[in-house]
């Protein structure tokens, strides 16, 4: 039914353009291009996946339902105002499907900070941690749209740059089990909730604390393509504290297999830190 449903759509555009609906493929009528997109995505000879649009700053480990062979790599930028200093941050990251359904990454990232105003006291630059990650979808409906995964990162924190000679090398280890949720709601719109405790343990004085990570995102595909307009809810809760930080956010294609992800953080408390920004620069290589 799908490949027939498929064929008819593919049938159906030479008429759509000779009759003055569209010049080009990008102004086809929106629920043509949205189907030969989906189908694109979805409708192959391969294990169901449905098309989720993925959150740009809480980033997922690979795409839910991940098919054998998918990999992607993403360098990210951003800057975050705080009330004494400016934070740098950069990242590397390498994700990739072994088999069907299973999504590794390998991450690394920076922390870079710039007094102002004459503060001394401010944090010595570092790589944060060695990141390692795993995530399986165990569940995956296209008939519900419906897409379901856990997963677990395990992060070897680093010390400072400047203490390399003088310190252990790793500090402490944060445990981070999650699980996310996602639904596509008709064609276009796209909502995911990602949610897990961070356990943070300090090897110096051997204490642990724990932060709660609560994600939810709202997302808007444009129709035939892979760009979209969205905001992330990035909370955190933990004793006697919680932070909210809403980011808007856009993510447009460059090239076929090119995408840059544009990020503004917006804290709704102030107390630590101001507005941010982030870049994400996204690259899937080709695969069979």
């Amino acid at each position: 039914m799908k490949t027939f449903l498929k064929a008819i759509c593919i049938a159906l555009l030479p008429y759509c353009i000779n009759s003055g609906y569209a010049q080009t493929n990008n102004e086809l009528p929106n629920t043509i291009a949205d189907s030969l997109y989906i189908a694109e995505v979805q409708d192959k000879n391969e294990p169901v996946k449905v098309l989720h649009a993925e959150p740009l700053y809480i980033d997922l480990i690979r795409d839910l339902g991940a098919r054998k062979g998918e990999r992607e790599w993403n360098v990210g930028m951003g800057l975050t105002d705080k009330n004494t200093h400016d934070e740098y941050i950069a990242l590397v990251e390498y994700e990739w499907a072994p088999i069907n359904r299973l999504g590794l990454e390998v991450e690394l990232p920076f922390s870079f900070y710039y007094p102002v105003n004459g503060e001394t006291n401010t944090p010595s630059s570092k790589l944060n941690s060695l990141k390692m990650a795993i995530q399986y979808s165990f569940f995956v409906s296209e008939k519900l749209k419906t897409s379901i995964a856990v997963g677990y990162i395990q992060e070897f924190e680093l010390t400072d740059f400047n203490q390399y000679s003088s310190s252990p090398l790793f500090t402490g280890n944060v445990y981070n089990p999650f699980f996310i949720a996602a639904k596509r709601w008709g064609q276009n719109f796209h909502t995911l909730l990602y949610t897990g405790p961070q356990v943070f343990h300090h090897f110096e004085d051997n204490n642990t604390h724990t932060v709660w990570q609560i994600n939810t995102n709202v997302h808007y595909m444009i129709p035939g393509t892979r760009n979209f307009i969205g905001i992330e809810f990035n909370k955190e809760a933990k004793k006697h504290d919680f932070d909210m930080t809403i980011r808007p956010q856009m993510r447009v294609g460059i090239a076929d297999n090119i995408l840059i992800g544009i990020v503004t953080g917006i804290p709704i408390n102030r107390e630590n830190e101001r507005f941010s920004t982030f870049l994400r620069l996204i690259y899937e290589p080709a695969h069979n």
